[in-house]
């Protein structure tokens, strides 16, 4: 790849076409990175705290352009585009405020004159993002890791090079020193390549299953410590005693987020067979009542996917479901308009032979799973290979924690959609990743946490 393309997924037009870094540009970063770190991880955390609530009003005050920038280059919906932002600022917000109590020495008794555990940066860390929350990923990781007073190297999706170009433009505009977050316009076998350079001390990778084996590999050779969230196929648990219609609506909007390209939307709804008629009619409504079209347009509900290739995968999953048995609830797909649009589809009788239930299905299609009983519901939600989130609903608060503890993910919500939070730490189980983001946890994770004691 000579070059790295933004298109406009709502029309398939070009937006911007951009030389990838040369060779040198690239070591001209590096270099700057390690420069920064030297001066960054000595700055006070309150110093440092300062830039990153900076940074957060940069955001706020851009968030409509940003916003709109983010709509232009994967077409989620501007009313999506907009809150994303506002939740980066939030991130930026609550480390500023809380790191320095994270990273607080813990006094520990020992048999020492004095005993305590530090926790320092390791230095230039390169990230790893994807497309489809372009802001939010990026700064989901780089929060807590710059707050920590280590350093970052962005290498983004190169379907939203617009979308990293101005995260680099928001810290040098919040003042923060040149070097400290950068990105990088680089292909992805440039960037295996610079896992392997002494200069980058872990990484971060948010991507597919397939993305995560790969840098996991570089990592393991070079012993680089890395964090990797990956897929999801989160199941959406209806017993029989929820609240059916707060159940279909919420389960609509997790669905079809982001046209459902999330890796923790709802992705199978394993439901109660005695209220799976009732739930399945009311989830179809409300599915059929969204709006697709122009991302642009206040009022749209779903934008389109971000490319041809994704819409091609999608048909190839729903096409395997149908040739197997399964029946159509919600004839939705591919719209024969400029773009990559898909309308939703709502499946049922499906089985687990079917890719609509193997795979992760990255695009607004929702599989409809009756199940007997709860017991039936946890068996069927842990068999996968991936474990990110889950969700559980039920009137029955205590039924439904204790049913919390049998899953198999990272995060568990009940009686919502599953969603991050600066405040809880954010990662999966199985193959939907290793390590956490978010939280004292995820700011830990890039720490050394170093025992010193005193004798």
């Amino acid at each position: 790849m000579k070059k790295m393309i933004s298109i406009n997924s709502a029309t398939g037009e070009i937006n911007r076409e951009f030389e990838l870094y040369s060779q040198e540009r690239i070591n001209e970063a590096i270099r700057k990175s390690r420069t920064a770190f030297s001066e960054w991880k000595n700055l006070d955390i309150s110093d440092r705290a300062e830039y990153l609530t900076n940074a957060a009003k940069v955001l706020r005050r851009r968030k409509k352009e940003l916003g709109e920038i983010i709509t232009l280059e994967m077409g989620k919906p501007v009313k999506e585009s907009i809150p994303e932002v506002e939740k980066c600022a939030w991130a930026l917000e609550y480390f500023a405020e809380n790191a320095e109590r994270f990273l607080e020495p813990e006094i520990v008794e020992t048999d020492a004159r004095k005993s305590y555990v530090s926790f320092e940066p390791r230095g230039a860390i390169l990230c790893i993002m994807p497309w489809n929350f372009p802001f939010w990923q990026a700064l989901r990781f780089a929060s807590p890791a710059l707050s920590g007073g280590n350093v970052v190297l962005l290498k983004h999706s190169s379907y939203v090079p617009l979308c990293a170009l101005e995260l680099e433009k928001v810290f040098l505009e919040a003042g923060f020193p040149e070097g400290v977050f950068q990105t990088l316009l680089i292909d992805g076998s440039t960037a295996s390549a610079l896992i392997k350079r002494k200069e980058i001390d872990a990484v971060s990778l948010t991507g597919s299953v397939s993305a995560g084996q790969k840098v996991a590999e570089v990592c393991g050779q070079n012993m680089k410590k890395f964090v990797l969230e990956l897929g999801g196929s989160d199941p959406f648990i209806v017993l029989a005693d929820a609240d059916i219609e707060k159940a279909a609506k919420i389960g609509v909007a997790s669905r079809f987020l982001d046209a459902g390209q999330s890796c923790i939307a709802a992705k199978r709804f394993i439901v109660e067979e005695s209220i799976a008629e009732v739930f399945t009619s009311k989830f179809v409504e409300y599915a059929s009542n969204l709006k697709v079209g122009d991302p642009m347009d206040p009022d749209t509900d779903i934008g389109p996917l971000v490319r041809e290739e994704q819409i091609e995968l999608l048909e190839e999953q729903v096409k395997d479901a149908l040739s197997r048995g399964a029946r159509v609830l919600l004839e939705g797909g591919r719209l024969q308009r400029r773009g990559f649009f898909y309308s939703p589809v709502v499946l049922s009788d499906v089985t687990w032979e079917m890719k609509v239930l193997k795979e992760e299905t990255f695009g607004p299609v929702a599989p409809v799973v009756p199940v007997k009983d709860e017991s039936e519901a946890i068996k069927v939600a842990n068999d996968s290979e991936l474990g990110l989130g889950a969700s559980i609903w039920s009137k029955d608060r205590d039924k439904a924690l204790r049913l919390a503890k049998e899953i198999e993910a990272g995060v568990v919500v009940v009686n919502s959609l599953v969603k991050s939070d600066p405040r809880l730490p954010f990662g999966g189980v199985k193959k939907s990743g290793i390590g956490r983001e978010l939280s004292k946890f995820g700011l830990y994770e890039f720490m050394n946490i170093k025992s010193i004691s005193v004798y």
